[in-house]
């Protein structure tokens, strides 16, 4: 069984280590932005980059005048806040059925 596990050993290392090379590279982070509605994608040489601080299309379109930019609205927006007022003093929240 030794031998067998030392005759094999040559053959199995280079496909280890391939997989050991390919699952430590960084993944890809992700290029939108939940807190705002719009994002802005500009074009250019080499690649693209995208910028989600808009609040509006016509806003992002301004920016993007004269530009190789595309404006879109955020697939990933989360939406507005959710206002967490405290409730009022002595009085409790009906339980749900």
């Amino acid at each position: 069984m030794r031998n067998l596990i030392l005759a094999l050993l040559p053959a199995l290392f280079p496909p280890f280590l391939a997989l050991a090379a390919v699952a430590s590279t960084p993944a890809n982070a992700q290029k939108y932005d939940s807190t705002s509605p719009v994002c802005k994608t500009n074009y250019r040489w080499g690649g693209e980059d995208t910028d989600c601080g808009y609040t509006s299309l016509e806003q992002c379109r301004a920016s993007a005048a004269g530009l190789a930019a595309i404006c879109s609205n955020n697939p990933y927006y989360a939406g507005p806040p959710v206002d967490r007022r405290p409730r009022q003093p002595g009085r409790r929240p009906r339980p749900a059925y």
